[in-house]
């Protein structure tokens, strides 16, 4: 299929709010102005079991509480990395308990990776998650509760090369199936992103692409936005300096070529949403790639953008800006029933950090 977005030249415009207040080193909320399209923010815990965090996600269950996980260690690629899972309680994130380590049947141990948390439509709330040595090599697995993230069942793997959704939320589409954004490194020609769909609520799952790499875009992370009439369209992270595209016009079955949007990418993790007023949310860093040994840019600052048709986009919002050493990154975004933006993201490999928009007082 041919992308119709393939000419489409860069439209900049950048309204870039800056946000008031300061944020306490320590957790506890900060309530934000009126003016200002945050509604709060505070962090996930002040200390916990493992001096590394990363790669969070975030859900709404069925009953309308929130929780969130993310892989915690020594550091990223150490085998004590396990995912730790947090629930959200008056007002306040729980101590985050441990939902899935990498412990094989003959003892060997390996580090976890990119939780994606899911809410099935009127059944569990599923906990995806990676084990393996390396992002090149890892294999998907997943775990079941069916009490808002308490507790967990037995771990399963997912068979064949099925990897599960590799860092951003599944979307269910109008006719009911799932979609699974997802992405290997190294499996096939470098990196390429694909997508994973289940015509039967999960119970058994198809692998869809790799979708083609367009003029040459290594492409990883993919997140899935709903368009009018059912177009679907796909935004990943990538290599090239851009957070790049495809487009599906049958419900995920075939997709365009990749292509670059006018959205900078410093090869770091990024997530999207569909809003309820049809608006599409993107979080992302917006400074481009570095053209150093490991091809990555600064992870600061951590910013919002918004567009009607997932082509032209707006900056209107910056998140955290200072520079750090690990930036800010890998962020999940949610918009859930009450209506507001659920944001969370790994703040310096220090803490996760936990913010609210009400995307009313987005321009």
């Amino acid at each position: 299929m041919s992308n119709p977005n393939k000419k489409i030249t860069c439209h900049a415009k950048i309204a870039t709010i800056l946000l008031a207040g300061i944020l306490p080193l320590l957790g506890g909320c900060v309530t934000r102005s009126m003016e200002s399209p945050i509604v709060s923010e505070n962090f996930a815990y002040d200390t916990g079991p493992y001096p590394s965090v990363h790669a969070s996600t975030i859900a709404e269950t069925d009953d309308g509480e929130l929780v969130a996980a993310w892989f915690g260690g020594t550091k990223e690629r150490n085998p004590d990395v396990c995912i730790w899972v947090s629930r959200f309680e008056d007002g306040q994130w729980t101590p985050s308990i441990e939902a899935a380590n990498g412990i094989d049947e003959d003892g060997t141990r390996y580090p976890t990776w990119n939780p994606v948390l899911f809410q099935a439509p009127g059944g569990d709330l599923l906990l995806f998650y990676k084990v393996g040595p390396s992002p090149g090599s890892w294999w998907g697995m997943v775990k079941r509760s069916s009490d808002g993230g308490r507790t967990w069942s037995r771990a399963e793997r997912l068979p064949g090369d099925l990897v599960g959704p590799v860092k951003n939320k599944p979307v269910v589409l109008w006719n009911g199936n799932w979609l699974s954004p997802s992405s290997t490194e190294g499996k096939y020609d470098g990196w390429q992103a694909h997508v994973e769909l289940s015509r039967d609520k999960g119970k058994t799952w198809e692998f869809i692409g790799p979708i083609d790499k367009g003029i040459g875009f290594d492409s990883i992370q993919p997140s899935i936005l709903i368009h009018p009439d059912g177009i679907l369209e796909m935004l990943c992270r990538s290599k090239q300096g851009s957070v790049t595209m495809s487009w599906s016009y049958d419900g995920g079955e075939t997709w365009s070529e990749m292509a670059a949007t006018e959205l900078t990418n410093p090869n770091s993790g990024t997530d999207a949403v569909t809003l309820q007023d049809g608006r599409q949310l993107i979080v992302y860093n917006p400074t481009g790639h570095r053209p150093d040994r490991s091809g990555k840019g600064l992870r600061y600052p951590l910013s919002v953008a918004v567009s009607d048709d997932g082509l032209i986009w707006t900056r209107v919002l910056d998140l955290d800006t200072e520079p750090c050493p690990a930036g800010y990154a890998y962020p999940a975004v949610i918009q859930t029933r009450d209506g507001m933006v659920h944001i969370t993201y790994t703040w310096n490999r220090d803490k996760i950090k936990h913010v609210v928009l009400d995307p009313a007082l987005i321009p």
